[in-house]
């Protein structure tokens, strides 16, 4: 049996209800398109994905910074509860094959740099503009989306099932 793609979608815990609205439809269409969520099992956009995915019937992998395996949102289908706090934020990314970042706070930032650090693609929506400087000069590997159906059609394709 072959792995299924994860996209981790990260986002604040703290959302609005138009980042909302985007996570959900972020959720449904990666669920639709046979994708596992991977998130940080949270409320906010984590809560938003979470719900969305598994309403049509799709599979979303929490990664908790606690330790209590019901600390999460109650949409998650599989949990893993680290006990690692923040740290938890390189175990999102590094379980993911391509990563959306939706709004988002600290850290939402700290996720973009881990990802980039695996060499995991970045979709931006609505979130952290980041340029470098030097040879990093464009950012590579961090794509902006216009929206929740551009930023998925991109994670897919950057995770190579599209």
């Amino acid at each position: 049996m072959a792995r299924r793609t994860q996209i981790a979608v990260c986002g604040s815990s703290r959302s609005d209800e138009e980042l909302d609205r985007q996570a959900a439809e972020i959720g449904r269409l990666l669920a639709e398109a046979g994708a596992v969520v991977v998130c940080g099992g949270r409320d906010g956009i984590m809560s938003a994905v979470s719900e969305a995915a598994t309403g049509v019937g799709g599979e979303v992998i929490g990664i908790l910074m606690a330790d209590d395996l019901d600390a999460g949102n109650e949409h998650l289908t599989h949990v893993v509860a680290t006990g690692i706090g923040q740290a938890r934020n390189l175990a999102v990314v590094a379980s993911a094959d391509a990563v959306i970042a939706l709004g988002g706070e600290w850290g939402t930032l700290s996720e973009i740099a881990f990802a980039r650090r695996l060499k995991r693609p970045v979709i931006t929506l609505d979130s952290w503009q980041l340029s470098g400087r030097g040879l990093m000069a464009e950012a590579p590997g961090i794509t902006a989306a216009s929206d929740p159906a551009d930023a998925v059609a991109r994670a897919l394709e950057a995770a190579g099932t599209r």
